[in-house]
């Protein structure tokens, strides 16, 4: 593991420093050493947020800003990687990746000031598979604990870390399949176990790891009849859902040709849908007794299913289906009974998470494959060129904001205290109301 230096820009935005009357910064001096640094209300652990939801509780996070409005600090991050920050406590970490797969690593960051805290190259690949140019070697989000966090590069690797000093606890690098176009799934904690998905051309499976010392627990080949022999069809780039039916934990996996339903302990199949479809990237969603997931390109698209069924529930267990302008990448946002999403050309829909039907669409612009973040009754829609449309969540259509920032979002956002925590294409920046 080979350490790296970086000089982070951590002061104003454009380096200008302001002037402030001597008063003034006595007043804001006093505040701070009353009121210590702002720290989360929750940890924000894992890829879209503490419930897996893309939802924060936080109240007053600002809807307008630009570089040049209520950006706190604003840090370059190196490489070519698609990770969304996970934070615990005053650490922010995501993964990097050199933009040809040579060298694999981690960044952290401090919360309050900006600052390096690590920086680290993990893994060194001789031969790296091909990669999309839409898609990044460092593209799976990681999952943080305290004292530990788990980066995972697909194929390439998995690695446990030491958050304190960025050691490596244990590595794996066995555990195999054929991206075709780079690695998307992140991977989760349950208990004691670190989740891996693998959907590959050639191989399709997920693995439990003994989070502790890396050792598989359990492994599970997804077993499913694919309608062609073309293997493009088969690959997928889904996170899994952690969810609770009757009692029980259930492990909701989209993939290629179907969605199944998992023991998360022993990665036994409880239920599939043979939703159709391939590239299945949004993480599944868990309401009003349903759960909603996405087939991305083909099969239902979007879909609800119970989850009370055992065995093949196609035929007895789908509650609805939706296919306009379905997301093939970003993630939904539940909002009581709503479903809100935005489209990969900026469509904006909300549709009733009960039935089905739509209830409202709305042609924005741009292109977008992040997912969104729900908080006071606002839903933030991150842009591929920086656009970051703000609306209402609401029955009907509101833009409440149309901000820009940075050079376009692949990675989804996160919530520090009361700031947004955005990664652009170069930067992680630290947003929130300023004085």
């Amino acid at each position: 593991m080979t350490a790296r230096v970086l000089f982070p820009f951590s002061g104003p935005p454009g380096g200008r420093i302001p002037t402030i009357g001597h008063r003034a910064c006595l007043t804001m001096a006093l505040a701070t050493c009353l009121a210590g640094p702002l720290r989360a209300a929750e940890n924000w652990p894992q890829f879209r947020g503490p419930h897996a939801d893309g939802q924060s509780t936080t109240q007053g996070l600002p809807t307008t800003f630009g570089e040049s409005q209520n950006v706190r600090w604003k840090t370059p991050v190196h490489g070519k990687a698609w990770s969304s920050p996970v934070i615990w406590e005053q650490q922010i970490w995501m993964t990097t990746a050199t933009e040809d797969g040579h060298e694999l690593g981690a960044v952290c960051i401090d919360a309050e000031s900006g600052r390096v805290l690590h920086d680290v190259v993990i893994f060194k690949i001789a031969k790296p598979q091909f990669c999309h140019p839409m898609n990044s070697y460092g593209t799976p989000t990681p999952v943080i604990e305290k004292g530990r966090v788990y980066v995972h590069f697909g194929t390439h690797g998995t690695a446990c870390l030491d958050t304190t000093t960025a050691k490596q606890l244990w590595t794996r690098q066995d555990l195999n399949c054929d991206h075709f176009r780079g690695p998307a799934s992140s991977p989760i904690v349950v208990d004691n176990l670190l989740v891996l998905t693998f959907d590959g051309v050639d191989v399709q499976y997920l693995a439990a790891l003994d989070k502790e010392t890396g050792k598989t627990v359990w492994k599970r080949n997804r077993d499913i009849t694919y309608d062609t022999d073309n293997t493009d069809y088969h690959k997928a780039y889904s996170t899994p859902a952690l969810i609770t039916v009757a009692g029980q934990s259930q492990l909701v996996s989209p993939s290629a040709g179907a969605t199944i339903a998992y023991v998360p302990k022993t990665g036994e199949e409880i239920w599939r849908v043979r939703s159709g479809g391939m590239n299945a990237a949004a993480l599944p969603l868990f309401g009003h007794g349903l759960v909603f997931a996405t087939s991305a390109a083909g099969g239902y698209q979007l879909f609800a299913v119970r989850p009370d069924g055992h065995g093949d529930v196609t035929d007895t267990h789908v509650a609805w289906k939706f296919s306009k302008t379905v997301p093939t990448r970003s993630s939904q946002i539940l909002v009581g009974g709503r479903l809100f999403m935005i489209g990969d050309r900026g469509v904006i829909s909300c549709v009733d998470a009960k039935s089905g039907e739509s209830i409202w669409q709305e042609r924005y612009k741009g292109s977008f494959s992040a997912s969104p973040l729900f908080a006071d009754g606002h839903i933030y829609f991150f842009g591929e060129e920086g656009e970051v449309p703000v609306v209402a969540a609401a029955d009907t259509y509101k833009l409440l904001a149309d901000n820009r920032l940075g050079d376009g979002f692949m990675a989804s956002p996160a919530v520090y205290g009361n700031s947004l925590i955005l990664r652009s294409r170069t930067h992680l920046y630290r947003i929130e109301k300023l004085p």
